[in-house]
């Protein structure tokens, strides 16, 4: 009896979406955005960020990030596509790869902030384990938290 092989392919993407508005302006919160250090305040995971060039997120940049999901040790190489007026959009690969996009629009008192986080897993039993942990992350509620600490921190950028 022979066996076909299995053809080896990506899960299919699964995108979560949170809106808040913020008393920040566009920029304030993209300050936010692009600042590493903010960044470990109001994102879902704790996470260190490493080889990158400059003290901010810039559009071009790399750098990777290590953190922890479903208990195991996670590394992801980044890759800023855009930091500019209208948002960040990037791209997390490693065990599982990450689309992310911040779109900023101006609002009557500050901005309004949509975050898109689209979550694929990789091939092998870390990789789906890693992508359904994250799911599960987000079905809970953790990307809606995030934007809200988010907006929560700009608005103290506008207050200071």
């Amino acid at each position: 009896m022979s066996q076909k092989p299995c053809k080896s392919r990506m899960a299919a993407m699964r995108t979560w979406t949170a809106q808040i508005t913020s008393k920040g302006r566009p920029e304030d919160v993209l300050g936010v955005l692009t600042d590493p250090a903010a960044c470990g305040r109001w994102a879902p995971i704790d996470f260190d960020v490493e080889g990158l060039d400059g003290d901010r997120l810039v559009t071009g940049s790399r750098a990777r990030v290590v953190g922890r999901i479903a208990g195991q040790r996670c590394s992801f190489d980044v890759d800023v596509i855009a930091a500019d007026a209208s948002g960040l959009k990037l791209l997390a690969s490693g065990p599982i790869v990450l689309d992310v996009q911040y779109e900023l629009s101006e609002a009557q008192s500050g901005s309004e902030v949509t975050a898109k986080v689209a979550v694929a897993g990789s091939r092998g039993f870390t990789g789906r384990l890693i992508a359904q942990a994250t799911d599960a992350l987000l079905a809970a509620g953790a990307l809606r938290h995030a934007v809200t600490r988010l907006a929560r921190e700009a608005d103290v950028a506008v207050a200071a």
